[in-house]
């Protein structure tokens, strides 16, 4: 017998099957998915078994397989199909997605005992949730008929304790995993960070039952996660709850795929070949015909592009329904009444309407502000001619700390502490913040509410719950306390700071982190008020003021097609020192069509090992040529490491920044 082995070698040349003799000793152990070991260019390296053949299309002798490192088969063929069509749509390969997939051997784990999973509860779908929005019901039937239904739910930002049922997206979530088990397939729920996992992770035990459930992700330790995923390859587990891994995850017969807040950019996984989670749901969801519901506050540009297709359906309630359903939204300055009460309102940084809202929420329950950064003074520029403070070492950004009551200087970098610093622009020797962090509005908002309990959540001292009592909580994005019965207000802080970042999804994102703020506090029939600090003709500001994520992702996608860039057209960075990308362009042969931006420096990278400056190339097609230029990309990457070129090069595929 032929064994066709992956081998684990993350060359771009040697991103294919190599042919091995199976010995007759390990012939009842060798079987397609299992763990192996080959001789490979004279080393001993990893691999999994991929299929059994009877003959070899390679002349000459074969080696023979090394060992089989274990006959439990973690690798299916279904699975290694949807790896291999990441790695090519990535310009990856199949060695880098693999090691993002199969999380690593635990020995002691895969020989014990398995143990026995009970079977989801079906009998009862939960009210609420994708039943009270329109199209939600049919594509609940949808899915329990067992069609491959895809749809994207615009869930409304408003806050369910839980006397009022938690009619959230955790219990459509549970609704469609029913419909699906119902139909006799199995169901993924792919989640962004650990604090969403839980939310879902309790929903689920109330209706499908908590032992039911394998969950996959880092925070569970190797034995547990191995563990689970082996239940799921198995067959004994039909549920599975996880971080972006759990995309990948081997169920036998799968029926769903959810996937909560495609926007959050957990889901681009930082390794190569740097996939999303909702491309990757895309590409499996396509190839197994199966069901497919994102799910977020807000919109983002590419779901928008799905829906402009049909490829997706549509779920949720028009703004109108939407205004009313949640907060109200108030904007600092944005009328000639409001300027003239407050004519300091769009300078200031904590306007008189903001400190109204704070005092009247406090009176019923917490109020969360929310900062865009951590720290106390994260960012400096100089103050004479605004140039960023940088590092004299290794020109990296510096920030203000406090420590022991006191105030230094050090950078973000290398960590060095600096006494004296001069502008090597102007020469000066002031500087000012143009950005505050939570320690220093804590510390303000302290003073200006005294006997009132002010909390910082934020970096590396986020708090997980807060109370009903009053309490003023200052958060950065995604670390906002869970509340009990909902905030009675939010104020968000320096608005104008989000959507000024140099980032093509500055306004998404921006817009983004406000709907996620916002679904934590209380609807306006319960007095919960939102109020944004920043220029009110914005656009991002103005779909939250009407609450139309739709709205704001249809012009932000017609705007990327005008200025193409993704999901408009397909867009592909190729990173890395001068000499490297050079060799890289003049190896390229990109079809016909094809725009060439760059190379333009970065600057020296940050975590490299080196201090030598990067330089970026970028490709730009028009999407029906897409594939055939990542063909192209791959190409060239293979041509290098066969020549044995030298310097790392990061190939991206619509990165999630630019």
């Amino acid at each position: 017998m032929i064994a066709r082995v992956a081998v684990d070698i993350p060359l771009p040349h040697l991103d294919r099957l190599f042919d091995y003799v199976v010995p007759e000793t390990l012939v009842s152990q060798a079987q397609p998915g299992v763990r192996v070991k080959v001789r490979f260019a004279g080393r001993l390296r990893d691999g999994y078994l991929i299929e059994l053949a009877e003959t070899s299309e390679v002349t000459g002798r074969l080696a023979s397989l090394s060992k089989v490192v274990s006959a439990e088969p973690v690798l299916g063929a279904a699975q290694y199909r949807l790896l291999r069509r990441v790695a090519d749509h990535y310009a990856g390969t199949f060695a880098d997605v693999v090691r993002l997939a199969v999380p690593p051997r635990h020995a002691a784990t895969e020989a014990a005992d398995q143990a026995d999973w009970p079977a989801p509860r079906t009998a009862r779908i939960p009210s609420g949730g994708l039943l009270t929005a329109p199209n939600g019901t049919g594509f609940l039937t949808s899915l329990e008929r067992g069609s491959a239904a895809r749809a994207y739910w615009q869930v409304p930002p408003r806050f369910y304790p839980d006397q009022y049922g938690s009619d959230d997206w955790t219990r459509g979530f549970a609704q469609a995993a029913i419909a699906a088990l119902r139909s006799g397939r199995d169901v993924i729920i792919v989640l962004p960070d650990i604090r969403d996992l839980t939310r879902i992770r309790s929903t689920l035990a109330d209706f499908i039952g908590l032992g039911a459930i394998a969950e996959l992700h880092s925070d569970l330790g190797p034995a547990l996660r191995y563990r689970n995923y082996l239940a799921v390859r198995r067959g004994q587990a039909r549920v599975v709850v996880g971080a972006r891994p759990a995309v990948y995850a081997p169920v036998r017969d799968l029926g769903l795929i959810c996937l909560w807040d495609d926007g959050d950019d957990l889901h681009a996984d930082p390794h190569t070949p740097y996939p999303h989670a909702r491309d990757v749901a895309a590409l499996r969801a396509a190839a197994d015909s199966c069901g497919l519901l994102l799910a977020g506050h807000a919109r983002t540009a590419e779901v928008q592009s799905w829906l402009d297709r049909d490829w997706l359906g549509g779920i949720g309630l028009v703004p109108g329904q939407q205004r009313r359903a949640c907060a109200a939204v108030r904007v600092s300055g944005d009328s000639d009444q409001a300027l003239a009460r407050d004519p300091l309102a769009r300078s200031t940084r904590l306007p008189r309407i903001a400190f109204e809202t704070i005092r009247t929420g406090l009176l019923t329950g917490p109020v969360l502000v929310q900062v865009p950064r951590a720290g106390y003074l994260p960012a400096l520029t100089c103050r004479h001619c605004h140039a960023p403070v940088r590092c004299p070492t290794c020109h990296g950004p510096v920030r203000v700390r406090r420590t022991a009551g006191s105030r230094q200087l050090d950078c973000t970098w290398c960590g060095r502490i600096i006494v004296e610093w001069r502008c090597i622009t102007c020469g000066g020797r002031e500087f000012r913040a143009p950005v505050v962090g939570s320690e220093r509005t804590t510390e303000e908002l302290g003073r200006a509410f005294p006997g009132i309990r002010v909390l910082d959540s934020s970096g590396d001292r986020v708090i997980s719950h807060v109370g009903d009592q009053p309490a003023l909580v200052v958060a950065t994005p995604g670390a906002e306390p869970l509340p009990g019965t909902g905030y009675a207000a939010a104020v968000l802080l320096d608005a104008h700071r989000l959507l000024e970042r140099p980032d093509l999804r500055a306004g998404e994102e921006a817009l983004r982190r406000w709907l996620n703020a916002m679904a934590l506090v209380r609807p306006a029939s319960d007095g919960g008020t939102v109020c944004v600090v920043g220029p009110p003709a914005e656009r991002a500001i103005q779909a939250l003021v009407r609450l139309d994520p739709g709205g704001y992702a249809i012009h932000e996608l017609a705007d990327r097609m005008a200025a193409g860039y993704p999901p408009a057209v397909r867009f592909i960075t190729i990173e890395g020192v001068s000499g490297a990308v050079a060799e890289f362009g003049d190896l390229l042969t990109v079809p016909e069509g094809t725009e060439r931006l760059g190379p333009v420096e970065l600057g020296v990278p940050v975590g490299v090992g080196q201090e030598e400056t990067w330089w970026q190339l970028s490709l730009r097609v028009p999407t029906p040529v897409g594939t055939e230029l990542i063909r192209a990309v791959k190409a060239a990457a293979a041509g290098r490491t066969a020549r044995k070129l030298t310097g790392a090069l990061r190939i991206r595929v619509d990165p999630v920044r630019l």
